[in-house]
């Protein structure tokens, strides 16, 4: 039943099946847990709580969103995330957190007065962050097993387990916001003495990250797994359990201080918490730096073969320029081409990221049909992307050199790519007057051309952007001259043979006037661009 073709396995395979089947299995939890939050907190402590505990979630998430703008994860993945966190694992937390409780009070003696008390600290210190971490691993887990396509990194790693871990605070914050509600009313207490505002200033003021912190833990043990070679199997098994296990001593030592009294409370937060946060923010945004630089190296062999320009690796590795041309395309042709400019953006990461994990001997056997889906889906958009990434790679310093990882043992050798399929006169013209070609200061030469050719690197004598003044405007003077769709060449392919087609003769070059004295290589008078950033634009520069 199980076999190729088995019934059960048929059932399995039925993605949409699945998707039913998990949503179901979502819904009935959160009316589970709805149900039993409420009867804790009665409606109105109910209302309360939910009020105040949604406030800090949009800050949290924002955060994560932030952290994951180079790749950014699909809205269906971090909707699960969040449902799995407030329903499913605080379900199972709260239902093995009374059963674990109530074990210990048979073993601990409850006849003495501290009975009842070392009963809770022992299950808040040792069983609660063992059951609580293990329930919202559970969805980091998931989505690495069934959305490896995209868990790419110890980025997306923190990104999934901190969503997972907002979920599930949020949903404790309205149970315990709620029941110090009651109390107050019970008590009589009110305003900024009250036992729910100091509750509130606690969990959504000091810590609201205190539950992401400890299931990035296990994010970080994911997400390096993610990036192991497919040979490291010790590696990709040992280190999330350890990370794992990490989480749950964070979670225990946070818990822990809480019996220490008000002193003991702040050192830990101070000595202890706070650091490791400030280590694991520095950590993420090192490894979001890494993934730009990757992305940068992965795509120039796609730009060697000519399916991008000279300028795109380096304007799609700088989120500032990413941002620029975003900008410059809304400016000139609406949120539309802003809109492709983005598509544009995250097909090509998508790309670079797929073939680094080519080479880390992981991209799966789909990575042939995948490669060429997401190269067709950027020759569709480049005619509107391609300009507004050129431009915008004028406000992006020229990286250092840098050797390129050789491919993990026993993966495929690196591709052949076919010889740029761009003929002569591969350029653009837009606006009017003799145009220039990037990062020549007066000739006219194009991005990186050694001495001949105009435009982005090409033999043929086409022009780059307009003239001073013209800055980015497809929708005036001449269109841009794209070459035929280059051929498409997998991983393993032989060298074509045969005879190739002759090149289509090109016009001589007009005659240059002088070029002007040229500064040392080493002076540091700044490399003043002809192409202005938009009409009436400041100079960028190189």
């Amino acid at each position: 039943m199980w076999g190729p073709g088995g019934r059960l396995a048929r059932v399995w395979h039925n993605k949409a099946l699945r998707a039913t089947a998990l949503t179901g299995l979502l819904s009935l939890s959160g009316l589970i847990i709805l149900a039993l939050v409420r009867e804790q907190t009665g409606t109105k402590g109910f209302l309360v709580g939910l009020g105040l505990a949604v406030l800090p979630v949009p800050l949290i998430i924002a955060v994560f969103r932030w952290l994951d703008r180079v790749d950014p994860k699909p809205w269906r993945n971090l909707l699960f995330a969040f449902a799995w966190g407030a329903c499913a694992a605080t379900l199972v937390a709260l239902i093995a957190n009374g059963f674990a409780t109530e074990w210990l009070m048979t073993t601990v003696d409850s006849s003495s007065p501290t009975g009842q008390a070392d009963a809770d600290t022992w299950g808040a210190t040792f069983i609660a962050p063992f059951v609580e971490e293990s329930a919202k691993a559970a969805a980091v887990l998931l989505l690495f097993l069934f959305r490896r396509r995209d868990f790419n990194g110890l980025v997306d790693g923190v990104v999934v387990a901190g969503i997972t871990a907002t979920g599930f605070a949020f949903t404790e914050n309205i149970l315990y916001l709620g029941s110090a509600f009651v109390s107050d009313q019970t008590l009589g207490y009110s305003g900024i003495r009250s036992t729910t505002a100091a509750t509130f200033f606690i969990r959504a003021v000091m810590s609201p990250f205190a539950h992401p912190l400890f299931t990035s833990m296990t994010g970080v043990g994911f997400g390096i797994a993610a990036a192991a070679a497919r040979h490291q199997r010790v590696r990709r098994v040992l280190i999330p359990i350890a990370m794992l296990l990490a989480a749950m001593v964070l979670h225990g030592v946070w818990n822990g201080s809480a019996t220490l009294g008000g002193y003991g409370f702040l050192i830990v937060y101070a000595l202890f918490m706070v650091p490791v946060f400030g280590l694991l923010t520095w950590l993420t945004i090192w490894s979001r730096t890494k993934e730009l630089r990757a992305i940068r190296e992965q795509l120039t062999a796609y730009q060697t073969a000519g399916w991008l320009t000279p300028p795109e690796p380096l304007a799609l590795s700088s989120m500032r320029a990413r941002g620029i041309a975003r900008d410059l395309a809304r400016r000139t042709h609406g949120a539309a081409a802003a809109r492709t400019v983005g598509e544009y953006t995250a097909f090509a990461t998508s790309l670079a990221l797929l073939r680094r994990r080519a080479y880390r001997g992981t991209a799966g056997p789909d990575f042939t049909a995948h490669e060429k889906e997401l190269l067709d889906r950027l020759w569709e958009r480049r005619e509107t992307a391609q300009p507004a990434l050129a431009h915008a790679a004028l406000s992006v310093p020229l990286p250092h050199p840098r050797r390129v990882p050789r491919p993990a043992p026993g993966t495929m050798p690196a591709p052949f790519w076919p010889a740029a399929p761009y003929g002569g006169g591969y350029a653009y013209g837009y606006g009017s007057g003799q145009g220039h070609g990037y990062g020549s200061p007066a000739s006219g030469h194009g991005y990186g051309s050694p001495a001949s050719g105009h435009g982005y690197g090409s033999p043929g004598p086409g022009t780059g952007h307009g003239g001073p003044g013209s800055g980015y405007d497809p929708g005036s003077g001449a269109q841009a001259q794209f070459g035929p769709h280059p051929t498409y060449v997998p991983w393993g392919a032989p060298l074509p043979h045969g005879p190739q087609p002759p090149r289509t003769p090109q016009p001589p070059l007009a005659p240059q006037p002088p070029r002007s004295p040229q500064p040392p290589a080493n002076s540091a008078t700044p490399h003043t661009s002809p192409v202005p950033h938009g009409s009436g634009g400041p100079e960028s520069r190189l």
